[in-house]
């Protein structure tokens, strides 16, 4: 019959330790990875707690109210004197986006800051909430937009 030639060579050898040690060397990358990722995204939000509570504060408002997920949002249209009730399109993803490119802008207007600034609060929020809040910067209320 059908016989296999002699150069096919069908035995697989697996070398078990040094597959462990890759492996082992890739998850603790991923792991460090991971942490690292949750320690920056940890910082950005507490720094943008702290920067909201001082903005908050100069413009005569509590500053635990920025603590309240949606609160936080009417407390922020008030100080913008926007109307509050735009505060539900934060719930909505695509409206939100939108609605807090309009309220940064308008956060810098009120701060006597240019669009320059505004761009800055879009892009890198808790650094610029940083130089309002604990800057020489002073509130003014716009006027009304309703």
């Amino acid at each position: 019959m059908y016989s296999t030639p002699s150069y096919y060579n069908y035995s697989y050898s697996y070398d078990a330790p040094a597959t462990a040690a890759a492996v082992g060397t890739a998850g603790a990358i991923s792991a460090f990875f991971i942490f690292f990722m949750f320690l920056l995204i940890g910082a950005w939000v507490i720094l943008t707690i702290i920067a909201e509570w001082k903005i908050f504060k100069k413009a005569g408002k509590d500053g635990w109210k920025c603590l309240i997920p949606i609160y936080n949002a009417y407390t922020m249209l008030q100080i913008l004197n926007m109307e509050p009730m735009l505060c539900f399109l934060t719930i909505v993803p695509g409206a939100q986006f939108f609605l807090n490119i309009v309220m940064q802008v308008k956060l810098a207007k009120s701060f006597h800051k240019g669009i320059g600034f505004a761009i800055g609060l879009i892009l890198l929020e808790p650094i610029f909430e940083m130089i309002l809040g604990f800057g020489g910067a002073k509130y003014t209320q716009l006027p009304s937009s309703k």
